[in-house]
């Protein structure tokens, strides 16, 4: 399936010089909001001069923040068009590096109805600060980043995940004015990097289900099968940050209380959705975090989301699973429960059901008689999944 393009545009990007950039606040109260958040990087590492990523990491802070500037001096205008998910915007770096953004105009529009301002969204993934590299557990060989704050998420994708991403982005956008609630992830952006005509690197920028991270205890990545769902846990004390997976989490459940009926609900149609567009694989995140006394019934906030052409969403009410959002940063991802706060969000959600998956579906089942496995059809996937979380909720 080739991304869908009408070709490449391409620009040449100014140098950042240094009077253009973010610079980081000399105060007594900017040292400590720099300690704080340093504190808050337990499992983290700063990807700084010296690291062996540092000069890729640089390249994609100056080339997102030009790209950024090219939707901030271009913003979006009227109804979306097919042209929006199909451009391709290719900026050639003095520093010796392109940076293609694919379907800039639809993330761009897409960005305008999560309610990001662009000027943030520049100043938080451009050169104000560095990148923070994340350790996954997970067996795919992608790179994992997160910006200085922890805001947003960045992580490396191969050529045909990206193809499948763009292909189905449309009824991503779609589904996401019509449940403005789901627990989809946010994605923000597509993107290529390539260096010296060398090979392209594609990555995707997303919000972080995971945030704001202070005082998150545990954070889990469940697919509702067992085989090769155990990580084993580090030792207390240790600096790592380790998501867990499904067989690390038996005995225990998620309390939501009243907003337990909703979310069983949300989880029967955001997989519905992904079931339609063929697709398997997908992680229901997980992290808590004990509320504080003054937490407990936190004021609520009823966001009347607007659809991408800017006129409130015309779904039926009854379709859209709206909630009462806590009056949170990260809102749409936050269910507080009567003693703890939960982070929860679907992601992962290229992974598409083809020849490739159906062999592997039949050797996994010859060679894992009697275990399950992520590797199914679409329909068992998402029903399992809404299964595992009708048990293990309460």
């Amino acid at each position: 399936m080739a991304a869908p393009s009408p070709g490449p545009r391409e620009s040449r990007a100014p140098s950042l010089e240094a009077g253009n950039r973010p610079i980081a606040s000399g105060s007594h109260r900017g040292f400590l909001l720099r300690l704080r958040d340093k504190q808050n990087r337990v499992g983290l590492f700063e990807i700084n001069p010296g690291h062996e990523l540092h000069r890729m990491t640089q390249m994609l802070q100056e080339g997102l923040w030009a790209a950024t500037q090219v939707s901030m001096d271009n913003p979006p205008k009227g109804p979306p068009t097919q042209k929006d998910f199909s451009e391709v915007m290719t900026q050639v770096h003095e520093e010796g590096f392109e940076l293609g953004t694919l379907a800039g105009p639809a993330f761009a529009r897409l960005r305008q109805y999560l309610g990001l301002a662009e000027e943030d969204y520049q100043a938080t993934l451009g050169p104000g600060g560095p990148y923070l590299q994340f350790i996954s557990t997970s067996k795919s060989k992608a790179s994992f980043f997160l910006s200085h704050d922890q805001r947003f998420f960045l992580k490396t994708q191969r050529r045909h995940e990206v193809q499948v991403l763009l292909a189905h982005l449309p009824r991503y956008v779609q589904h996401l004015r019509r449940h403005p609630h789901t627990l989809l992830a946010r994605l923000l952006g597509v993107h290529s990097l390539r260096v010296a005509r060398g090979k392209k690197t594609y990555f995707i920028i997303m919000q972080s289900v995971f945030y704001p991270p202070s005082r998150i205890s545990e954070r889990y990545d469940i697919k509702a099968c067992e085989l090769s769902r155990w990580v084993e846990p580090v030792p207390e004390g240790s600096p790592l940050l380790l998501v867990l997976k499904d067989l690390n989490f038996q005995g225990k459940t998620i309390n939501l209380g009243p907003q337990r009926s909703w979310f069983l609900r949300q989880m029967e149609l955001d997989t519905a959705f992904l079931r339609d567009l063929n697709v398997l694989d997908y992680s229901l995140l997980v992290a808590s975090q004990l509320l504080h006394g003054d937490e407990k019934g936190c004021r609520s906030i009823f966001r009347t989301v607007r659809s991408v052409h800017g006129a409130p969403n015309s779904c039926g009410a009854e379709d859209q699973n709206r909630r009462l959002l806590p009056d949170v940063p990260n809102a749409l991802h936050v269910l507080d429960g009567p003693d703890q706060r939960y982070f929860l969000g679907l992601v992962d959600l290229t992974t598409v059901y083809g020849l490739r998956k159906r062999l592997e579906h039949l050797w996994k089942m010859m060679r894992y008689p009697g275990q399950s496995f992520s590797t199914v059809s679409p329909a068992l996937y998402a029903r399992r999944l809404c299964q595992w979380v009708e048990t293990h909720t309460e």
